[in-house]
């Protein structure tokens, strides 16, 4: 048995993700979101996707080329702005959309992949988180077609906490700024924000690498998410490494 994960392509990578694949996505805003695995699912045509990510990436960029395309069926995350196609998209009725706290969100990626099923947070109690009723879908009439269920709350100390479930997916892509061909990633900055935890939850998981290494080359202790998490290692090209948008340009 052979430890060395490293895959020819990102087509090769992607090529057993089909129609209604469960999906956990790095990235913040732009910052870490694997371009070059989406852009391959892009064109590998697969649709019905249901997608957990901390946002729907910007208009066509990142998970939204998927989005513009049609392709995602539901989408699980803690934030819609800088993306107005999937506002439109799921005030019209045409996606259902489960949003939540971001470090709710976050727990529930790393319970997924620690094998704990759920937990209890103080996160969302008292609002329609913990008591149901947020639009998950709209009709097209903009009435509400699918609304959260309640969740159970109990107390624990004199505080009340909100029952959430862990969140397993198919698959993850995340990308890494360097990874060795066991899949040992280090990630940078606040790309680290989301990737190690969307790794964790992904029964199949795929990392882009702007740095491929050998096995040996990174210390221990500066690995952010160890290899038994990834199960493919796609290395980039120094163009499609250096390939990084700005989100927000400020300049004075």
């Amino acid at each position: 048995m052979t430890l060395d994960k490293v895959v020819a392509s990102a087509e090769q990578a992607v090529a057993d993700i089909g129609d209604g694949a469960s999906l956990a996505v790095g990235g913040f805003g732009l910052c870490g979101v694997p371009a070059v695995l989406i852009g391959a699912l892009y064109d590998r045509g697969s649709t019905g996707l249901r997608v957990v990510s901390n946002n729907c990436g910007l208009d066509g960029r990142g998970l939204g080329q998927l989005l513009a395309a049609g392709r995602i069926a539901r989408a699980m995350g803690s934030y819609v702005g800088e993306n107005k196609e999937f506002a439109r998209q799921y005030l019209a009725g045409e996606i259902e959309v489960e949003l939540m706290p971001q470090g709710t969100l976050a727990e529930r990626l790393r319970a997924g992949g620690s094998g704990i099923p759920a937990f209890y947070t103080p996160a969302g109690v008292g609002t329609l988180v913990a008591e149901g009723g947020l639009p998950w879908r709209y009709h097209a009439d903009g009435s509400v077609a699918v609304a959260s269920p309640p969740k159970e709350v109990r107390e624990f100390g004199g505080r009340s906490y909100v029952l959430e479930e862990a969140i397993t997916t198919d698959f993850a892509l995340v990308r890494a700024a360097r990874g060795d061909r066991h899949g040992n990633l280090v990630f940078h900055q606040a790309a680290r924000n989301f990737n190690p935890l969307a790794a964790m939850a992904g029964r199949i998981t795929v990392a882009e690498v702007e740095e491929l290494v050998e096995p040996g080359d990174l210390d221990p202790d500066a690995v952010h998410l160890p290899g038994v998490f990834v199960q493919r290692v796609l290395p980039l090209t120094p163009e499609q490494a250096a390939d990084k948008p700005i989100e927000k340009r400020t300049t004075r």
